[in-house]
């Protein structure tokens, strides 16, 4: 609660009541009525509210976001006599005065668009460029009182800060750093390099005037209509170049996929070629191993023939009877014979022995047996 203000409305209140007193008492003094006691009342209230409006005019309530100067007409004190911080004070009533200052943040706008600056309307910065283009710059500048320099900023500028500092020489600043580059640097490559250069130069100037520089903010820049255009034309010149190098991107991207997967085949391919091959020569392998074994095999019933023969040699005579025809039936003389002559059957030796002759013909001479011996 702010005492002083409380004080100064109870001062208030009694003059009322001295005024009310007085008025009472000059209407019954006008109707003949007595007044006795009237000028004591008068007095008292008088006393009361002189008494209270000095204390009013003597106590200062500084809030904590704020600073007073101390405006003194004492003689040989005249002028600014310091500066008061937050919190209850007093000075000298009816010889010395306060006049605070915000010492919290304050943000001062540039723009073109209209009711969001400070100013109606189009308020935003036109500079030109290096390279002759003219811009349109929308910024803030926030920025505080100095709590220090709060003496300085009343004898230099009073209220009217805003206005006579901070307008002007963003405005300023903001044309003199935009001169510097081309128009692609400073709505592009350079932004950033733009707003601290301004950034850095507003927070000298302030300075040097009693005032912080919290942040500078440049919001927005905008061209005119003719460069816009041709702004929009190159945008979509690029956006083109892009969209075909995107194509031609793809397309060989196609072409390595197809490149990929004929280079598959191909692998897929050969790899069965090997495999056949590799099946071919297992077969192969496999036929001629199997042949080898045979081989050796009939190697080794004719080594072992060999050596039977050579223990007997009538294996010989057995293998040579074995390859005959099977129909042929032989007789064999002995060994040191060399004819062999054919074995009759069972069937046909009976007949020999018992010939029958026909009427015709006179019966043939039985024939004399001979002695017949197989070898064993």
């Amino acid at each position: 609660m702010n005492i002083a203000f409380v004080i100064g409305a109870i001062a208030n209140l009694s003059w009322l009541l001295v005024i009310a007193a007085v008025a009472v008492t000059v209407m019954r003094a006008s109707r003949g009525r007595g007044t006795k006691g009237a000028p004591t009342m008068i007095i008292s209230t008088v006393a009361l509210a002189l008494v209270l409006t000095t204390i009013s005019q003597g106590l200062v309530f500084v809030q904590p976001q704020e600073r007073a100067v101390i405006i003194s007409a004492l003689p040989g004190r005249e002028g600014v006599r310091g500066q008061l911080s937050g919190g209850l004070h007093w000075i000298v009533p009816y010889f010395e005065s306060v006049v605070t200052y915000p010492i919290s943040r304050q943000t001062y706008t540039m723009s073109a668009t209209p009711q969001e600056g400070q100013i109606l309307g189009d308020d935003s910065v036109e500079a030109r460029t290096a390279d002759g283009q003219i811009v349109f710059v929308d910024a803030s500048v926030i920025f505080a009182i100095d709590p220090n320099n709060v003496v300085k900023v009343h004898i230099d500028w009073q209220n009217n800060y805003v206005d006579n500092l901070i307008r002007p020489q963003a405005r300023g600043i903001i044309r003199d750093a935009i001169a510097v580059y081309a128009v692609e640097d400073v709505y592009s490559a350079k932004r950033d390099e733009v707003t601290n250069k301004i950034s850095e130069e507003m927070a000298r100037v302030l300075e040097e005037s009693g005032f912080i520089l919290v942040d500078f903010v440049l919001r927005n820049i905008s061209f005119s209509a003719e460069y816009a255009a041709s702004i929009e034309q190159k945008q979509i010149a690029e956006q083109q170049a892009q969209r075909a190098a995107l194509i031609v991107e793809q397309r060989k991207q196609e072409a390595e996929q197809a490149r990929q997967l004929a280079q598959g085949e191909a692998d897929a391919v050969a790899i069965r070629a090997e495999g056949d091959a590799r099946a071919l020569l297992i077969q192969a392998q496999a036929e001629a191993d199997a042949r080898l074994i045979q081989a050796q095999a009939e190697a080794e019933a004719l080594r072992m023939l060999a050596e039977a023969i050579a223990e007997n040699p009538d294996v010989l005579t057995l293998e040579y009877i074995q390859k005959l025809a099977p129909n042929i039936q032989i007789m064999l003389l002995p060994s040191d014979t060399p004819f062999l002559l054919p074995l009759p059957s069972l069937d046909e030796a009976v007949p020999m022995m018992t010939p029958t002759p026909t009427p015709t013909q006179p019966p043939a001479p039985e024939p004399t047996p001979t002695e017949t011996e197989t070898s064993p």
